[in-house]
């Protein structure tokens, strides 16, 4: 059950990897050697490093298959970046969860599609993966 698990979330990285590829969006994987070891550094761990380089233009996001309440291993990963984001395939978590994110820092991207199973919370705002790799892109481009 495990090794499932364990490969479910493996491939759910790699498919981010392929649209942030895809999207021509630079970006270190999980091979990350900073602090906590983040599933993605947008640009990269260099820029990551530099502390010349603005907070601004970095991204972390976690990739978690679901968040339960493994998301708050997320805030100890790359503790530069004030925002953090995951990108997850859970459908649905309770607004009491969402509130808990949202006062974190933490931006939750979601498929479109299980934006449905979602409670709607005032001032919190799901993202789309779509949205998110146009945000990332232009973030790169900056």
């Amino acid at each position: 059950m495990n090794r499932r698990k364990s490969r479910a979330g493996w491939s759910l990285e790699n498919h981010v990897a392929d649209l942030l590829t895809e999207a021509g969006i630079p970006f270190s994987a999980r091979s990350a050697a900073i602090d906590g070891e983040p599933d993605i550094v947008i640009p990269n761990i260099e820029a990551y490093k530099d502390p010349s380089y603005p907070l601004d233009k970095l991204c972390m996001v976690g990739v978690k298959t679901t968040c339960k309440d493994r998301w708050r291993q997320v805030l100890k990963e790359g503790p530069r970046i004030p925002r953090k984001h995951i990108l997850t395939m859970q459908r649905g978590i309770s607004a009491k969860q969402l509130n808990e994110m949202h006062a974190a820092n933490v931006t939750l991207i979601v498929p479109a599609a299980l934006h449905k199973d979602y409670p709607k919370v005032p001032g919190i705002k799901l993202v789309q993966v779509s949205e998110f790799l146009d945000w990332a892109s232009a973030l790169a481009k900056g």
